[in-house]
């Protein structure tokens, strides 16, 4: 199951080789921050979303299977999960984690459980 964390939903409108640095990103209550980083591998992509203020400057990183819909005329993102949902998720650090595949997995299970729209497993 969390494989498939790591690629675009069919429905998001993602074109390969599209550089979303700097769009929004929306969660369904709100927006959380830009993207500073993205990979749009096939099976190892990705968002670095910078979050400003919203949790004190802290990155955090998105499977792209939670991005829901991307708007490319207004360069907004549009993800599938709560601000709070994004908020509980394994904290981020970008030295540690952009290549730690233990990371992926745990990152992976927490957005992919069988809890609504994430959340971490009972």
């Amino acid at each position: 199951m969390t494989e498939n964390m790591w690629a675009f939903q069919p429905t998001a409108g993602h074109l390969g080789g599209t550089d979303l640095t700097g769009y929004t990103v929306r969660a369904s209550d709100g927006t959380i921050g830009k993207v500073d980083k993205h990979s749009d591998g096939v099976g190892d992509a990705f968002l670095v979303v910078d979050t400003g203020v919203w949790i004190f400057g802290k990155e955090v990183l998105l499977p792209a299977r939670t991005v829901h819909r991307i708007d490319a005329q207004e360069r907004v993102i549009f993800v599938d999960r709560t601000k709070e949902q994004i908020k509980n998720a394994p904290e981020f650090h970008r030295d540690q984690h952009l290549g730690n595949g233990g990371y992926r997995e745990e990152l992976g299970t927490y957005y992919g459980s069988g809890a609504p729209f994430g959340g971490r497993p009972a």
